[in-house]
Order: C-alpha cells, then structure tokens, then sequence
C-alpha cells in the first residue's frame, strides 16, 4: 500500500474529485479525514469508508474561516495522531465577461480558491513540522496556466494564484521535509461540471479543445494525486502535473 501509516485530509472532499481520492487514499492505507460545507454527502462517504475496511473522519468545514481551519486540525491530530497530507481540493467555479463580475462574486472565488488554499497550508504546516515533513497537494486548474473565454476571470485568476502560491511555499519549506505541489486538471466529469456539460453545444465546445476528445474521470486526477501524496515523489515539489487531455499542449 502506498500511503500505508499516512494520515491525509482532504477539503471538499465530500464529493467529486475529493471524494474519490478519500476512497483511493483510503485503499491505499491511508486514514482520511475530509471538510466539507455538505454535511450529508461527508457523512455518507465517511460511513462508506468505513464500511469497507478504511478509516475516515468527516469534519464540517468552510475553508475561507481560519478558526474552522485549525479546529478541524486541531480534530485530525486528536484523532489520529499526526498529519502527513493535505490536499486542498476544494473549490467553485464561476461565469461571466469581465465587466459582468461584481466586485462580491470576484471576491466569493478568490476566497474559497485562492484563501482556502492559503488557509490549509498555512494551518497544516506546524503539524507537519511535528511530524517530520510532509506533502500538500493544491488542486489547481489547466485555467491556471493558461486563459479561455468559456470561463470567468475570477476563476482563472484563483487558479493562476494557487500555482504560484505553491511554489513559494515550495521553495520555503523544501528545507523542512515539507512538499508543496498543484495539480491541473482540465475538464473532468464531476457534480460542479454537471450543469456546463448537460448543455450539447457547451460540452461539444469544450471537447473540441481537449485533444483526447472526452472529458477526464475524477480517478485519472486521484491518481496523480496519490502520486505526489506518495513517497514516490520525495524529490518532487514546487511543481505542476497537468491532467487536462492535452488541452494545454496545444
């Protein structure tokens, strides 16, 4: 097992791309606690956990608040001791031409994609510390490499703030055994893409940019965040794996 003695948490991991790296974090050894404002789906996935051999731990957790931050952490260390991974996942997602966005959406966005992460790391790193180092997983966004139309500036904007974010927390905890990278996905099939990709002509346009033709499945990201959460990866940090279908090669 891969993850065999790790304990991880995962924000918005109640569903989506962070419910399936709970389940795949699970199966490979790991204990997992996942934050999350939905209460329902958490405790579903964590009784689903538990069911089924693994260990998990659901935590209510609005990631823009820094006091749920720390007593959600403060909660995982009581529970299991320690703190080895922390993969900030959650996010939302957002429409509109730049001179449509209010000045309450822009900052909406910016405070749960660019703040929480900032938040996450900023309160997982002292248990890391205890702990000897670690690994912290920002789940960035193919948008925050490179711009479209078919998305909101706050958005891309957020996104493009976590990849930079996590290389200067990269380059300044390297030092202590803590690793710090994002991870850019493209279109993937999850509940927050339902609504775009129920639409024929908007899921036709978007497929027309990823040269794999198909959107990606929530597993293919997992998977590459299983990798940098893994001592597979003890010489990797302040760097950015694409998991977008080719979109940005192009």
């Amino acid at each position: 097992m891969r993850l065999e003695g790790k304990v991880a948490f995962i924000s918005g991991g109640a569903r989506g791309m962070g419910a399936a790296e709970a389940r795949l974090f699970a199966a490979e050894g790991a204990k997992v606690a996942i934050g999350d404002i939905l209460d329902d789906e958490g405790r579903k996935l964590e009784a689903q956990i538990n069911e089924t051999g693994g260990e998990c731990l659901f935590l209510h957790l609005d990631v823009t608040s820094e006091s749920e931050w720390r007593s959600v952490i403060r909660s995982v260390v009581a529970r299991f001791g320690k703190l080895d991974i922390m993969v900030n996942n959650a996010g939302i997602s957002a429409h509109g031409m730049i001179e449509d966005v209010t000045v309450e959406e822009w900052d909406r966005v910016m405070d749960v994609n660019a703040k929480g992460v900032f938040l996450g790391t900023k309160t997982a790193i002292p248990e890391m510390r205890k702990a000897g180092g670690g690994s912290i997983i920002n789940i960035s966004s193919q948008l925050g490499l490179v711009g479209t139309e078919m998305s909101s500036p706050q958005y891309q904007a957020s996104k493009g703030a976590v990849r930079i974010f996590t290389k200067a927390a990269a380059v300044q905890y390297a030092g202590e055994g803590i690793r710090v990278n994002s991870i850019h996905p493209g279109p993937i099939e999850t509940p927050m893409t339902a609504a775009s990709s129920a639409d024929p002509e908007v899921k036709a346009k978007m497929i027309s940019r990823i040269p794999m033709g198909r959107y990606g499945k929530a597993e293919e990201v997992a998977q590459a965040v299983l990798y940098l959460a893994s001592d597979e990866s003890s010489f990797v940090t302040g760097s950015e794996v694409v998991v977008d279908g080719g979109w940005t090669a192009q």
